[in-house]
């Protein structure tokens, strides 16, 4: 189960006007628990004026060898308005402690020879950094072809990274930038990635078919029409891999349509090997009944985003307002979201564990 502890800052990088890297220390005792795999998350959180605030972000550092990390590496980048965001790159110093949950997250790559492929933007080159990495220094026999999409030069997180990467690999990495907003002196010309253009774009980087694994992450916008694009091309669903990093104003992804919850309904949660029946209160997702009654419950975001209160339906039927995080295959072996799951039935049972 996902857990809560207290890890050190041992680092604060300005990578742009807007963005940090946070480097976390991981105690010997705490190894185990935080050994990820290359495209993990973790969730922060804090409390403020009593009301407590959790945010995820992305690993960026690679997956660890067999003594597990000794630090944690995340991305963040300023939202607007951000409460955490905004913490973070104003207020957090080394040596600074952040409550800090353990790694979750399945947009992830067990490295194996073959070429891969991404499509990113802006920060969604945070968990991609981690896979490529990891996967180029472990598998002698694989390829990855980047193309990640960014405003200006200025605002690309993550710039000597990747650049290092493109020196120590160069016959197995291939890197492609495009800026929506200034030209480069080389390269592809400036504009928005969308599906017309990555339709004539990817065939000519790369031969398509033979992609093991695409992995899209950034905004709404860009992975889906990165995930049209390649559909339109004839890759098959199970090669493509998707998260999200922000959500504008898309329309909710509607699993359920059925009628409104009944007057009284309960949900039934196992967590951790233990479980309880709790009443639903009017409104409330099935996630925050839980929460009422077991606040150990798992989640990061409650967008629909992250995938961290990812739970088994047992019985019962939901709906399930938007989903962003979990693909079709889980949808269709009952998976829900719980923070947007809502009781259709008067009785719902919901497993955390499997």
């Amino acid at each position: 189960m996902a857990r809560f502890h207290a890890l050190p800052v041992a680092a604060v990088d300005r990578l742009t006007d807007d963005s940090v890297a946070l480097t976390l220390t991981v105690p010997p005792e705490l190894r185990e628990e935080y050994r990820h795999a290359a495209g993990q998350h973790l969730a922060l959180r804090r409390v403020v004026d009593g009301v407590e605030i959790r945010r995820t972000y992305s690993i960026c550092s690679p997956a660890p060898g067999a003594d597990g990390p000794r630090t944690l590496r995340v991305g963040v980048r300023l939202v607007e308005g951000g409460a955490f965001s905004t913490y973070a790159l104003k207020e957090i110093n080394v040596g600074d402690e952040l409550e800090v949950m353990t790694p979750a997250g399945r947009f992830t790559l067990d490295p194996a020879p073959g070429l891969y492929a991404a499509v990113v933007g802006g920060s969604g080159i945070t968990p991609v950094l981690s896979i490529v990495s990891t996967l180029l220094a472990r598998e002698p026999e694989a390829r990855f072809c980047l193309i990640r999409s960014d405003r200006t030069a200025a605002s690309t997180m993550f710039l000597e990274e990747v650049a290092d990467l493109k020196d120590r690999y160069p016959g197995r990495f291939q890197l492609v930038t495009v800026l929506s907003r200034e030209e480069q002196q080389a390269g592809l010309p400036s504009g928005r990635l969308d599906q017309e253009r990555l339709t004539g774009l990817l065939p000519a980087l790369l031969p398509v078919d033979r992609v093991a694994g695409w992995f899209l992450c950034g905004p709404y916008g860009l992975v889906q029409q990165a995930e049209r694009t390649l559909r339109g091309l004839g890759v098959p669903r199970a090669r493509i891999h998707e998260e999200i990093f922000h959500v504008d104003s898309a329309q909710p992804v509607t699993i359920t349509t059925i009628a409104a919850a009944p007057a009284h309904s309960t949900v039934t949660a196992r967590l951790d090997g233990r479980g309880g029946t709790w009443p639903v209160q009017d409104g409330e997702s099935l996630l925050d009944t839980v929460l009422r009654n077991r606040p150990d419950a798992p989640y990061a975001c409650k967008g629909g985003v992250c995938g961290t209160c990812r739970a088994f339906l047992v019985t019962g039927e939901v709906r399930m307002d938007r989903n962003f995080a979990l693909e079709r295959e889980e949808t269709e072996a009952g998976y829900v979201l719980a923070c947007q799951s809502h009781p259709v039935t008067e009785k719902v049972e919901l497993d955390f564990d499997r």
